[in-house]
């Protein structure tokens, strides 16, 4: 959409609507443990699922960086 690449360490888990705006998700803490383990650093998530961040292993949530979003403004902004 824009041609610039999206940032190797950067990875997304969610929906967007047509919309713009960004669902939560299930299975957080196996998606972000799955990251964790594939070298992923920052992982962009649903700011609907920043409850669920407690149930993440202590470990893998100090090498990760999670930024919530509720829109894909916001998503583009921090991938890119």
């Amino acid at each position: 959409m824009t041609g610039k690449a999206v940032r190797r360490e950067v990875g997304m888990t969610g929906e967007i609507t047509l919309r713009g705006r960004v669902l939560p998700i299930g299975g957080l803490k196996e998606k972000s443990m799955s990251a964790h383990r594939a070298g992923i650093t920052h992982i962009i998530m649903p700011k609907d699922n920043e409850k669920d961040l407690e149930d993440i292993p202590k470990s893998v949530r100090q090498d990760l960086t999670f930024i919530p979003v509720s829109h894909l403004d916001e998503v583009l902004k921090e991938a890119l």
